[in-house]
């Protein structure tokens, strides 16, 4: 790629960022948001060092509400990914990017070397970026065990969505709808666990998960497949 065609490429994706930012404020800013939870996972949340853990297809009211706080976020390298990970910096965070399928390892030792060297929160979407949808993935245990952080789960819903047909069954809420944040009980994992144990974490976490957006989705009525 010469000059002229990577400064295009650059311009492209800085547009799309731009665009998808405006977006995503114009819908959530509109939003009717309650919030619920909060209470059980504040003390954590104010100490600034814990991971924030919600699946890929809840991803825009989350991260709109949680703009300027500076985390680390863990973005898929791939092409999809760009899109978030251009919005997510417009969002104030930093983007570390990999998957469990692309660039994995490397971006996983990375984040883990941000969080013990700044005093910083993380993001990761534990199913992403290809799923199983509603999966939990074993970095995001890795990652709580390396850093001593508590994972802290959150999802939301809302009443008029728009559901699309993708792997993960992507929601995004209709403008001045209602919608519900809540969050979970968080997740911590010790130093040093077994194989076994680590299996336990990760199954506590997605049951957790899966426990409140399923509320969350019985509460409007919605039946996402």
């Amino acid at each position: 790629m010469n000059a002229t065609s990577s400064a295009m490429e650059g311009l492209k994706w800085r547009l799309i960022g731009v665009a998808g930012k405006a977006l995503v404020d114009g819908i959530c800013r509109s939003l009717r948001t309650e919030v619920m939870g909060l209470d059980a996972v504040r003390e954590i949340m104010a100490s600034r060092r814990f991971i924030l853990a919600f699946w890929h297809s809840r991803i825009v009211l989350v991260s709109y509400l949680f703009q300027g706080w500076n985390a680390a976020c863990l973005v898929s390298a791939s092409q999809d990914g760009e899109i978030m990970a251009q919005i997510v910096k417009r969002q104030g965070h930093e983007t570390i990017r990999g998957s469990s399928s692309r660039h994995g390892v490397r971006a996983l030792s990375r984040l883990i070397k941000t969080l013990k060297e700044q005093n910083r929160p993380a993001a990761v979407v534990p199913d992403g970026p290809q799923g199983p949808r509603f999966h939990v993935q074993t970095g995001v245990i890795t990652l709580a065990q390396r850093t001593g952080y508590p994972i802290v789960p959150v999802s939301y819903s809302a009443k008029r969505v728009k559901v699309f047909a993708s792997w993960d069954r992507f929601i995004l809420p209709c403008p001045f709808t209602a919608a519900t944040v809540l969050y979970g009980q968080p997740v911590s994992v010790p130093a040093n666990v077994s194989d076994a144990d680590r299996e336990h974490f990760r199954l506590e976490l997605e049951d957790e998960l899966n426990r409140i957006t399923r509320a969350l989705d019985r509460r409007y009525g919605l039946q996402i497949g």
